[in-house]
């Protein structure tokens, strides 16, 4: 994943409870940008329009039900198919598509997606939906390209590698680039800047749905799961919830949700900031004497933090100095290319470059040409005036946990930008019951890959030596924990 842009907003998210005064020398790009999403998110988190403010679920109907255009889409699909991408090794026994779905024509809205079948029974495996976070980074070239999808880039920037961890080895998987304005999306930029949001995410992703299986009639009826990462713990959660309250509208098409699953999720403002903290702390980088007074003068609560707040985060961060927030104990991308991991030839191996070969990638003119989208300068991360945001969406998981589909959340143990400390105090305001206590789970080599509890309603799953792009990190790990996920199991225990 682009580390600049999509780190970048997560952190500025994150401390809106701690002023940006010394945020710059943790910003290597677009700091401007940046700056002014926090700006923007800071006045509407402050605004007293029920509509930015109020919780998805005390919002009235006619914001969550969403009014769906349908294109006829009769041949669509067969146009969409890959012949073959740009590089790609030899052997590709699947079926791919790309292309572009309006969502609404009256300001030229489409949101691009890639769609990799699996290569075995694709009949009658599931179909899952990947979303990336950012808020506002591509899911294509950050999760299709650096983490789950069934390729890699290696270091040339133009030559594919096969990802035998693709997650399309146990289901058909979709990545969608939202919101327009993302990756190859696109639409009329005056209207993205003024409506882009949670809201307008949610219902244009549901927009898109509805019209991607009128492209895809096949896949209508198929078992269908939500799935993503980072500030997805909005979208999942959000799109899940607009699709449920919508297949009881006789008029709209009906989406056989079975489950969502989210890895480190970005789903509530205070528990998220202090977890960080208190996460970094005990991984030692920053000072006890700097946590003391974070503790001592911050309540992570409230959206107006105090000057002294201010001052103890922003020495937290000077304390921590140069390292990679994604996964604390892993090297940083040097731009000298000095770096022994610059050649990259397995996937098993983390580059810390990679984001920058899917950028060469995705920006050649052939590439752009055999995915069919629009010529353009394609960036990871965009930035976006942020309209809305909740400051929690743990109300929606609740609701989506009463519906009874599957719900899970999973978290890489050495992430500290949503770090396993986060989602634990956010599950543990829920006071949920526990049916399946405490245990590890091991992967296919026999090692503890993590950890998993069973809730009554959800199952929290942590990943042994996993960043913030769990499949990314642990892509083996990931493979379990997905297909645990899809076969409504809990990651298996250890092998006699």
């Amino acid at each position: 994943m682009s580390k600049g842009k999509h780190y970048n907003f997560l952190l500025l998210l994150s401390l809106y409870l701690c002023l940006v005064c010394n945020i710059l020398i943790l910003t290597p790009t677009n700091a401007s940008d940046q700056v002014t999403n926090l700006y923007k998110l800071l006045k509407s988190k402050r605004s007293k329009n029920p509509s930015l403010a109020a919780s998805w679920v005390t919002l009235p109907a006619q914001i969550k039900e969403s009014r769906v255009h349908i294109q006829p889409q009769d041949g669509l699909m067969e146009a969409d198919k890959i012949t073959s991408l740009p590089g790609q090794p030899d052997g590709v026994d699947f079926d791919h598509y790309s292309g572009y779905v309006t969502v609404d024509p009256a300001v030229e809205k489409a949101l691009f997606y890639y769609f990799a079948e699996s290569p075995t029974n694709s009949s009658s495996k599931p179909l899952v939906l990947w979303l990336n976070g950012g808020p506002g980074c591509s899911s294509f070239g950050n999760g299709g390209l650096l983490e789950l999808g069934p390729f890699r880039v290696k270091s040339d920037g133009k030559t594919l590698i096969r990802n035998p961890y693709a997650w399309n080895n146990v289901a058909n998987v979709m990545f969608l680039e939202s919101p327009a304005g993302v990756g190859f999306s696109y639409g009329n930029v005056t209207i993205i800047d003024k409506q882009t949001g949670d809201i307008s995410t949610a219902k244009d992703a549901y927009t898109f749905l509805a019209n991607w299986f009128e492209r895809f009639p096949h896949y209508k009826h198929r078992d269908f799961y939500l799935t993503g990462e980072s500030y997805a713990g909005h979208y999942v959660p959000q799109l899940a919830y607009t699709i449920l309250h919508n297949n009881n509208n006789t008029n709209h098409t009906f989406i056989n949700l079975k489950g969502i699953a989210i890895g480190n999720a970005w789903i509530d403002d205070a528990t998220n900031t202090q977890g960080l903290y208190d996460y970094l702390w005990n991984h030692a980088t920053h000072s006890d004497e700097t946590h003391a007074k974070i503790n001592k003068f911050c309540n992570f609560s409230e959206t107006i933090p105090s000057k002294e707040c201010d001052q103890y985060c922003n020495k937290a961060w000077e304390e921590a100095g140069n390292i990679d927030i994604y996964n604390i104990y892993a090297p940083v991308c040097l731009k000298s290319g000095n770096s022994k991991a610059h050649i990259l030839h397995s996937v098993e191996v983390f580059d810390p470059c990679s984001s920058t070969y899917v950028d060469t990638y995705l920006n050649t003119k052939q590439v752009q040409q055999a995915l069919h989208v629009k010529p353009t300068k394609w960036i990871s991360c965009s930035g976006f005036a942020w309209q809305d945001t909740p400051s929690t969406v743990l109300p929606v998981i609740q609701k989506l946990m009463e519906s009874n589909i599957s719900v899970w959340l999973y978290s890489g143990d050495v992430d500290g930008r949503v770090p396993v400390t986060s989602t634990k105090y956010s599950l543990n305001t829920l006071k949920l019951p526990i049916k399946t206590d405490w245990r590890p789970w091991y992967d296919t080599d026999n090692q503890v890959g993590g950890y998993v509890v069973g809730y009554e309603g959800l199952v929290f799953v942590t990943v042994r030596g996993a960043g913030h792009l769990v499949p990314s990190y642990q892509p083996q790990r990931a493979l379990t924990i997905i297909s645990s996920f899809l076969q409504g199991t809990l990651p298996p225990p250890k092998s006699s």
